[in-house]
Formats: C-alpha cells, sequence, structure tokens
C-alpha cells in the first residue's frame, strides 16, 4: 500500500471532475500570470522588452514541455504529485517578484540566473501538471476527451491570465503584491484539492496543515506587502522611497537621500531627473528653442508631467497657452499634488496657462487641433519598441504639420557619449524630416553628458542665442560652448529611424553593451 494514497482509491464523482476542471484554468492563468510578472519585472530593470519578453515566452515554453516529459518518471500517485506541485509552484512563484528585485542590485549575470532558474522550475512544474490532470480525468472519462478538456481549459486560463494581468493586478497590486497573490491562489487550489481528494489521500491532515501554513505565510505577505515592496525598492534604489505607484503605464518612484537630500524621480528604473541638477537639464531643453526670434504664442510638451519644463516655459510672459501632453494621468496628478514636485516646479502645473492631456503623445499629434509655434519633447530615452516610435519619421511628420511654418521643434536626445549611435541617429532622422536642424550637448552631473536637437523648416538656425530670462545654468557663452562636439562625440553615418524598421531601439541597446 502507499504511504500517501490508498491503493484502491474511489472513482471520481462529479464534484471531484469539476474541481480538477476548474483547476485546469486556475493553474493555466497562474502560469501564464507569473511569465508575464517575470517577464515584466526583467523589462524594466534591464530595458529591452522585446528581448525579455521573447527570452521569457520561448524559455518558459521549453520548461513546460521538460516538466511534461519529468512527469512521465513519477509514480501513479497523482493526486498526491498535483498537490506537492501545487505547493511548489506557490512558494517559488509567489516569491519570483521580490526574489527578483533583491537580485538585481548585486550583479547582472547573478540576476538572469536567478530570472532563468525561476522561469525553468515554474515552466517545468506547470509542464508536470497538465499530463497529471490529464490522466486524472481520464478514470471518468475517454483520454482523448480528457485531453481536449486540458487543452481548452489551458488556453482559456491562459488568455484570463494574460488580460488580467494588465487590467487588474498589475495597476492595484503592483509586482511584488501581484506574485503573492497569484501564490496564494495557487496554494487555494491546493487547499480545495486536499479536501476535496482526502479519501484518495492517506496523510491529508498533514498536506493540509503545510497548505494552511504557506496560505497564511502569503496572506502576511499580501497585508504586509507595502512594506515588503518599500524594502524592496530600498534595496533597489539605496535612498529612502517617499513615494512609489504601479500604473497601468509605468512604474513611479520618487526618492529622496537620507544624506544629501537629494530627490529623484524614476520611471520604470530609470532615472528621469534628480534635484542636484535638473535645472541644467530643463534650462537646456527649454531655453534655446523659446529665445530664437518669431512668434512662441503657442507651445506644445510632449511628456513632461512633472512640470519641469513648464516652469521653465511660464517664464515668458508672451507666452499664451501651453499644451502638455503625458499618457499617464497619475504622473500628471503628482506633478500637480506631489509636495515635493510642486516646490520643484513651483506648481507651473496649475498655471491657467497650462492645459495637460492624458493621451498618447502619438495619437494626440496625429489628430487635427491648432498650430504650435514650439514643440518641446521631453520624453525618456527609447529604451524599448513603444517608445522608439516617438523618435521616428512618422512621428516626426505628423508634428511638422501639427507646426506653423515657422515653428521650431527641439528634442532631449540622449547622451551624445555614452549613446553616441543613438543621439546622431534622432538628429538624422530629424534632418530627413525637416530642412534644418541644430545639435548641442551640456554636461548633467547625474547622468553624464546629454544631448538635445533641434529642428526647423523655415531657416537656418542662428549663431548665437541670448537669454533674457533668470537662469541658473545656460548662458549665451555655455550655448555657443555646447554646440561643439569633442572628436569622441562627433556625428556618426546612421540609419533614419522609422516605425516599420526600428533602428534607433537597436542601436539603443547596442550601444549600452559597449
Amino acid at each position: 500500500m502507499s504511504s500517501t494514497e490508498p491503493c484502491n482509491p474511489p472513482p471520481l464523482s462529479s464534484r471531484q471532475t469539476a474541481v480538477l476542471l476548474a483547476s485546469i484554468l486556475i493553474v493555466a492563468l497562474c502560469g501564464i500570470v507569473y511569465e508575464l510578472i517575470i517577464g515584466t519585472v526583467s523589462s524594466y530593470l534591464l530595458g529591452n522588452s522585446v528581448y525579455q519578453f521573447s527570452l521569457t515566452i520561448g524559455f518558459f515554453m521549453f520548461a513546460m514541455g521538460a516538466g511534461s516529459l519529468i512527469s512521465k518518471y513519477f509514480d501513479d500517485q497523482f493526486v498526491r504529485n498535483f498537490i506537492i506541485i501545487e505547493i511548489a509552484i506557490a512558494l517559488i512563484g509567489g516569491v519570483c517578484s521580490i526574489l527578483l528585485f533583491m537580485t538585481f542590485p548585486f550583479a547582472r549575470v547573478l540576476y538572469e540566473l536567478v530570472m532563468y532558474g525561476l522561469i525553468f522550475f515554474i515552466g517545468a512544474l506547470v509542464g508536470m501538471e497538465i499530463p497529471i490532470l490529464a490522466t486524472l480525468l481520464s478514470k471518468k472519462s475517454e483520454m482523448k476527451e480528457s485531453i481536449a478538456n486540458v487543452m481548452s481549459l489551458d488556453y482559456v486560463g491562459a488568455l484570463i491570465g494574460s488580460v488580467a494581468f494588465p487590467l487588474l493586478l498589475l495597476p492595484s497590486l503592483g509586482l511584488v503584491q501581484s506574485s503573492f497573490a497569484i501564490g496564494l491562489i495557487n496554494i487555494f487550489v491546493a487547499i480545495v484539492n486536499v479536501m476535496i481528494f482526502k479519501h484518495h489521500l492517506v496523510h491529508y491532515k498533514r498536506m493540509l496543515m503545510i497548505c494552511f501554513g504557506i496560505f497564511f505565510l502569503l496572506t502576511f505577505c499580501i497585508f504586509y506587502g507595502t512594506h515588503i515592496t518599500r524594502f524592496a525598492e530600498k534595496h533597489l534604489y539605496f535612498d529612502h522611497v517617499i513615494y512609489s505607484n504601479q500604473t497601468p503605464y509605468q512604474k513611479l518612484v520618487v526618492t529622496r537621500s537620507a544624506t544629501t537630500r537629494e530627490q529623484r524621480l524614476y520611471i520604470d528604473g530609470h532615472i528621469q531627473f534628480s534635484t542636484r541638477d535638473e535645472y541644467r537639464y530643463h534650462e537646456n531643453l527649454v531655453h534655446p528653442i523659446l529665445s530664437i526670434p518669431g512668434s512662441r504664442k503657442n507651445v506644445l510638451v510632449l511628456g513632461g508631467g512633472d512640470g519641469l519644463a513648464a516652469r521653465e516655459i511660464l517664464k515668458y510672459d508672451d507666452i499664451e497657452q501651453i499644451h502638455l501632453v503625458d499618457i499617464d494621468p497619475e504622473m500628471i496628478r503628482i506633478g500637480t499634488e506631489l509636495p515635493i514636485l510642486q516646490r520643484l516646479n513651483e506648481k507651473s502645473m496649475s498655471s491657467e496657462r497650462l492645459t495637460t492631456f492624458s493621451e498618447d503623445a502619438f495619437s494626440f499629434i496625429n489628430q487635427p487641433g491648432i498650430l504650435y509655434d514650439r514643440v518641446i519633447i521631453d520624453m525618456p530615452d527609447p529604451h524599448n519598441e513603444a517608445i522608439n516610435k516617438l523618435y521616428s519619421r512618422e512621428f516626426y511628420t505628423m508634428i511638422k504639420r501639427r507646426m506653423t511654418p515657422e515653428g521650431i521643434l527641439v528634442s532631449q536626445s540622449s547622451s551624445p557619449f555614452f549613446t553616441r549611435n543613438v543621439f546622431w541617429c534622432i538628429e538624422n532622422t530629424l534632418a530627413d524630416v525637416f530642412s534644418h536642424t541644430l545639435s548641442y550637448q551640456t554636461a548633467l552631473p547625474s547622468f553624464g553628458i546629454w544631448g538635445f536637437n533641434m529642428a526647423r523648416n523655415d531657416s537656418a538656425f542662428p549663431t548665437e542665442f541670448t537669454f533674457d530670462v533668470p537662469t541658473k545654468s545656460i548662458t549665451s557663452q555655455t550655448m555657443m560652448a555646447s554646440m561643439v562636439f569633442s572628436k569622441d562625440m562627433q556625428k556618426l553615418p546612421t540609419p533614419i529611424n522609422s516605425i516599420m524598421e526600428p533602428k534607433l531601439y537597436h542601436l539603443y541597446i547596442d550601444d549600452l553593451r559597449q
């Protein structure tokens, strides 16, 4: 007789069959969510979302196949095996997100070892469950029918999980608590199956106690998920996290140094500004384009939901209207309401001259509307394919149609030193759409050398710039110097970036690897 399962277990009842079918659905849902969590964390921390998700999905599917193959060597104690696997998935999957965040600061190779290890173990365990459940169901129906039921419910569960993750789990719970919650679902499945199949198990009470122990552990983690997330973020950012929010679009984090009181904004793990030197960036972004003679009544800002670019624009009294477009309404909200940002942007987001739009910049600019005298692009670096389109020939062409004949555009363009090919690819793409371009750069202590590109159609850019508003850093002399590039930053031959051929995105990845 088996130590854990009766020698002759009773046949499956209709109730037990229904539980198994529901388990298949839930197991598939949980499996795809773990896959998405790992892929999302890796794309946040490592960038290159296409690469990360492709590897995650591919390796996960391979692991499922390996798990299915391994399952044929299991004994015939199917109920026990299924429950043990669910317990293992609940434990490993429940901690996968926090484990990745805690591992990342040490070394990339260690992070990738942990990442692929998690993908393999979770994938293999999920793969083991499918043949086990199919075999159990075959005791109630023919094998052909049981396999059809298993596979169909598996695909439906995967669909539900893939929809629920971005729409429900990620915005409401975030990455860390989402993995705890899905682990909790896995252990709940194990508990239900222990109770329903107790007559198939000899030591079902012991297994039930183990399941409840893990259930209470994961429940505790969910209730204290905010504290656990803050601990992970402090470990990741090395500073005190004073604001953190996972929105449907991105992860927003504001930190403050305990020693220097320096404050930083991170989006998806990428630093956006530091209070130590943000004025150097925003002055160079805004004032050169606004100092050029000509009408500047209507100004468009793409990005810049923190309100710092708007702060500089509002120094010009003749500017009548500023339209600021940021895809994330939460970014606009904290730019307007978060005290630290209010102080920093001098409440620019509440100005009567400023109107905000929570829209995708690509969609906004493709709509009919007013023509702008100045367009300021304050977007993140093209670290994924979604942002790549905002530096494309198609995007610049649409912007051109929304500019006055004398209109001028400026775009932050990454670093001409660290991402040299990216910088000149942006310039080359702008030159393909506009008649005249002007490139310049400045030094930012928090970032290093940073570059900008201006573009216009009607006439060439001036050779001298005069600034008649208060500034902390930029002067006529520094602007003249900024247009001179050292030998290691001079122009390189680069392709034109487009939506159909996202060259910029690949250049960004290649530059970072060098």
